[in-house]
Formats: structure tokens, C-alpha cells, sequence
């Protein structure tokens, strides 16, 4: 554990600190970002275009960048207000816990989650599940430390972008600080994609 974080009860992983920080337009923030991930994916521009942008966007570099701050005082992933707590890396989804104990919820893999073929790449797919089972593990059991031991995933279907999906998961079961959950991502009635995980709940001050 460095000095820089001993003050934080879980070592170099803790719950992030909500924040209002970034104001009432880092939402509008990151779904600019967003939207320009997928123009770089999808764009067919001419030449002076592209150059005109990569002027722009290294002038916006230039503006944020005496602003970077570590991932403590970042609002990045701490904006509770927001979709996924406003955290870029994540797979845009909204989730809740259903009346049988289970969580499920929508996500939209966008333009710039696209392998070949309109089909979802398979690590956009790894980093839905992480996400999306992480949740469930620390939400139906109040884990508030836990890492990912393993994660599987059976691809059943093809994964299409730019559409709303549903998900669902549950706990499958708990053995003393290891949980066990699995889930499910659909296209209506079509199962797209399975995967089953194992979190391991922190012990305090463990990385």
C-alpha cells in the first residue's frame, strides 16, 4: 500500500466518493465523448475534414489537460446522477434490482463497440458482463470491496450494435468472502450471450 493511499480503508480499491463535481454538464460532457468515439469508428470524411477535426480535438486536449487529476478527485465514475456514474470506459447501460432479488436493465453498444459485420466486438461484450455482474455482486449482497477472480462467457448469438438489449443476473451462490453470479444478455427472445463470474470480496487495506 503506497503512503498516497493509506488513508483509504480498501488499500488501492474503496466505493467511490459521490461528487456533484464537473457541474451540470458532465453528462453532456461524456455523451459528446461519447458520440465522437463512434464518429472516429464510422467517419468517411475527406481529407481537409479529418484535419480540420484533429486541429479541434487537439485544441480541446490542449484545454482540458491542466485539469487531469487522479482517479480520487476525477469525477469520472463518481457522478451517481449519471448513467453508470459517468464513467467513459463503461458500456452505456441502466440497471435496477427487480422484486425477485435479481438485477436487469438495458445497454446500447454504440458505433465504436463494433468488431465486424454490425456485430458487437467480444471484449466490448467482456467488459459489459464485468460490469454488469460486478453490479449484481455488490449490490444483492452489499459487498462494497470485491475484485473479479474470473469471468466466462458463452456466445450464443450475434450481438447487434446500435440497439437497445436487456439483461438480467443474479447470486448463485456465497462462500465466505467468494461470490458466484451469473447472467444472461438478450434481444427480446433471443439469448445473445451468457457468462458466469466469480468476485472476491476484499479484506481491508488489500489492493
Amino acid at each position: 500500500m503506497t503512503s498516497e493511499h493509506a488513508k483509504h480503508p480498501g488499500g488501492g480499491f474503496n466505493p467511490p466518493v459521490p461528487t456533484t463535481k464537473g457541474g451540470p454538464d458532465y453528462g453532456r460532457f461524456i455523451d459528446a465523448v461519447r458520440k465522437l468515439q463512434d464518429h472516429a469508428r464510422a467517419v468517411d470524411a475527406p481529407n481537409g475534414i479529418i484535419t480540420e477535426a484533429a486541429n479541434m480535438l487537439e485544441k480541446v486536449s490542449a484545454l482540458l489537460s491542466p485539469f487531469d487529476a487522479d482517479e480520487w478527485e476525477s469525477p469520472s465514475g463518481r457522478r451517481m446522477d449519471l448513467p453508470v456514474r459517468g464513467n467513459i470506459l463503461t458500456i452505456p447501460l441502466e440497471s435496477r434490482k427487480t422484486e425477485d432479488g435479481r438485477m436487469a436493465g438495458t445497454a446500447r453498444f454504440g458505433r465504436f463497440h463494433l468488431g465486424r459485420n454490425g456485430a458487437v466486438h467480444g471484449g466490448s461484450l467482456g467488459m459489459l458482463f464485468d460490469t454488469v455482474l460486478g453490479l449484481t455482486a455488490s449490490v444483492l449482497t452489499g459487498s462494497r470491496r470485491q475484485r473479479t477472480a474470473y469471468l466466462k462467457i458463452d456466445y450464443r448469438n450475434i450481438v447487434p450494435i446500435e440497439k437497445e438489449l436487456q439483461f438480467d443476473a443474479g447470486i448463485d451462490r456465497i462462500d465466505g468472502r467468494k461470490i458466484f453470479v451469473s447472467g444472461r444478455l438478450t434481444d427480446g427472445d433471443t439469448l445473445l450471450t451468457e457468462a458466469d463470474a466469480l468476485f472476491v470480496q476484499l479484506k481491508p487495506g488489500q489492493p
